[in-house]
């Protein structure tokens, strides 16, 4: 981690910059898939799972035997955390439900807001080196809370043709109603488009790598809507001589070995802090198995020191990370400070690792910036909603006039007569 000391505004455009992959080349490949998949179906899908997975597979479907296999392959300790996670986002997530909540905002008109599920979501769930079965915990629990019909899930398959148990154990625990050996681009185009066997959705959602990324991208091209703008992992720590620098420590590197493309960054008020924090990091990492990963994130994460942590409080708006840690006195009392921010992580307990599994609040969070315009995925991002209206013939004749004179001066006369020729007869009895 390269440190800056007092980074001028000037500087905070190249400081907050995130590693950019070319895309013009992946761009190509996606469309690509998608046209093949599109024109051939399963078979294509099959085909480039052969390619990229390096698995010929027959069947995509998973069976019920299979999930019965997997669920009994889960050591006991294993599902009953996993139990209390998903308790815990389920408590969280049903807290967010709208209720209805009637208007009359003019004597006998009334108007309100009603949620629908959104019927067929498709989540693509990682495997690979790190199986991210939380994320099927951080996604078909509030589709399930919602009233999503249909929870569809991809999950590309290990050497052998299966998926990690924990997903499938996950799957079931939540109550996905459909599971896929599919990966990669050929997953996304299969959700987007529908073949065959795999079910077309209505939304998309799940982390991914940069080909999983810039194929959702794509499917946004063609109507179909996404949870966010993802990209990889990021995380910064505020932090003052009040923290704990092995705590802070810890916490970067659990967001460094996500991927050599993660991000983490230490802001402080401290030299000092940051010496201790390195320090912290180099004896941490050495026990680390994802070492390699991590040291390569590293080499793209950085240390500023600012004059004072309201000056690195306003930096972490202007970056708006993913995650953000306040390992800061008095942090509480600063929250109102934070106007950017995917999830913020208060006090030296309150470590980021909670929230990417079990604390209750969802570990699906704009990156890249896009915490300045975006929210994190929630229950909102699997309803819609929908506003109702009714009024009475009181109601029209309070507010008539005041439609026809709108009406009227946007020369849009159809829609004046729509309110005269209700007042006409109510006026004639």
């Amino acid at each position: 981690m390269k440190t800056y000391i007092n980074p001028t505004p000037e500087q905070w455009s190249a400081l907050a910059k995130r590693q950019t992959v070319p895309t013009a080349d992946l761009n190509e490949t996606v469309k690509s898939i998608f046209n093949d998949i599109q024109k051939n179906g399963s078979t294509a899908v099959k085909k480039y799972t052969n390619y990229f997975d390096g698995i010929s597979i027959e069947n995509v479907a998973i069976s019920t035997a299979e999930i019965e296999k997997a669920v009994a392959e889960i050591p006991t300790d294993l599902k009953n955390a996993i139990q209390i996670a998903a308790e815990n986002i389920k408590r969280f997530h049903q807290s967010q439900k709208e209720i209805p909540t009637k208007i009359e905002t003019t004597s006998g008109v009334f108007c309100w807001r009603e949620s629908r599920a959104i019927e067929t979501v498709g989540i693509y769930i990682p495997g690979g080196t790190a199986p991210l079965f939380s994320s099927v915990l951080m996604l078909a629990i509030p589709a399930k809370i919602a009233g999503c019909k249909n929870i569809i899930l991809c999950s590309p398959p290990d050497k052998t043709g299966n998926i990690n148990p924990a997903i499938l154990y996950a799957a079931q625990l939540t109550g996905v109603t459909q599971i896929y050996k599919v990966g990669g681009i050929q997953a996304i185009a299969a959700m987007t488009l529908g073949t065959d066997e795999i079910p077309k959705v209505d939304k998309l959602f799940g982390p991914g790598n940069q080909y999983v990324t810039a194929a959702k991208q794509y499917s946004q091209q063609l109507g179909l809507a996404i949870d966010l703008p993802a990209g990889p992992s990021e995380l910064l720590v505020i932090a003052d001589d009040t923290c704990e620098p092995e705590f802070v420590a810890s916490d970067l590197l659990s967001q460094a070995e996500h991927g050599g493309d993660s991000q983490v960054i230490l802001v402080t008020n401290s030299e000092a802090i940051v010496s201790k924090v390195s320090s912290a990091i180099e004896k941490q990492k050495a026990f680390l198995p994802r070492q390699s990963v991590v040291e390569k994130a590293l080499e793209n994460s950085r240390a500023l020191v600012f004059q004072s942590i309201q000056t690195g409080i306003e930096f972490s708006n202007f970056y708006a990370p993913e995650h953000l840690i306040l390992a800061i006195e008095d942090a509480e009392n600063k929250i109102s400070l934070i106007e950017n921010a995917g999830s913020v992580f208060i006090g030296n307990y309150s470590c980021e690792s909670a929230g990417d599994y079990a604390s209750g609040t969802n570990h699906t969070l704009p990156t890249n910036g896009y915490a300045k315009n975006y929210s994190g995925v929630s229950l909102d991002s699997f309803v819609k909603k929908i506003t109702f209206q009714k009024l009475a013939s009181k109601g029209l004749q309070n507010l008539g006039p005041t439609i026809e004179l709108m009406a009227a001066a946007e020369q849009l006369d159809a829609h004046k007569n729509a309110v005269s020729i209700r007042l006409k007869k109510l006026q004639n009895g």
